[in-house]
């Protein structure tokens, strides 16, 4: 049996058109019989117009008719044309043109460093690259790593703005889906990219001058502003 299209629409157009079983029509449309009985009694889609299958190119007439003549006897449905065209076409591998392809490098490199909750699955997708040159980017083992910046990829050209919001939707939900399964806060440094931090230099509590900005020359030298003593002179006996 081919799937069709509007198959409640389908069923009630032949409760009332046709002499069929419930079977026969709930075997075609692809619904349960017990459905296709509520049609007929009205408890189910009242409010949806029956759409008759022969003129939508899902029926021949001699299929139909001996369907009625024979209880037993299982309809088979055309393929619509309709639904050919409504048939989700498979999205083709992203296209990189050759002048951006140097630039990728720079847009894997914004990702890893401003959305660690995006996969390296999404940005291959999403950069049409492939997961060993995030790994080299990530690595600093990619063979232009000196002169690989983190450049937004919408910038680049490479996606556009609704494309890398959804991404970072989609990731941020599987973040807090991991989140919630591993029962620790969003905001729980385990979930965030580790980051190497320089420690900030400390003066010693103890020195005068720690919390001083401005230093005269009196706390440098003392009482006497560093100035060299002169040299007395010789009394005459």
């Amino acid at each position: 049996m081919s799937d069709i299209l509007m198959p409640k629409a389908t069923a009630v157009w032949l409760v009332d058109n046709t002499s069929l079983a419930f079977d026969q029509i709930a075997e075609f449309c692809g619904l349960h019989p017990l459905e296709v009985k509520g049609i007929a009694d009205g408890e189910v889609a009242r409010d949806i117009r029956g759409a008759d299958p022969i003129a939508n190119g899902q029926l021949t007439r001699e299929e139909l008719t001996r369907a009625e003549e024979n209880p037993k006897y299982r309809m088979k449905a055309l393929v619509s044309r309709h639904a050919e065209l409504l048939k989700p076409s498979k999205k083709a591998p992203r296209y990189t043109p050759v002048s951006r392809r140097q630039d990728r490098p720079d847009a894997i490199l914004w990702f890893v460093k401003n959305h660690p909750e995006i996969t390296d699955a999404q940005i291959s997708k999403l950069l049409g690259t492939t997961k060993s040159t995030i790994e080299q980017v990530r690595a600093r083992t990619h063979w232009n790593s000196a002169n690989i910046k983190p450049v937004d990829p919408v910038t680049l050209g490479l996606i556009g703005q609704i494309e890398l919001d959804a991404a970072v939707r989609k990731g941020a939900e599987a973040k807090r889906k991991q989140a919630e399964k591993l029962g620790i806060p969003l905001d729980d440094p385990s979930l965030k990219p580790a980051v190497t931090v320089q420690p900030a230099f400390e003066e010693e509590e103890d020195s005068p001058y720690g919390k001083k900005s401005d230093l005269s020359v009196e706390d440098v030298f003392g009482v006497g502003g560093g100035k060299r003593s002169e040299p007395e002179e010789d009394e005459d006996f």
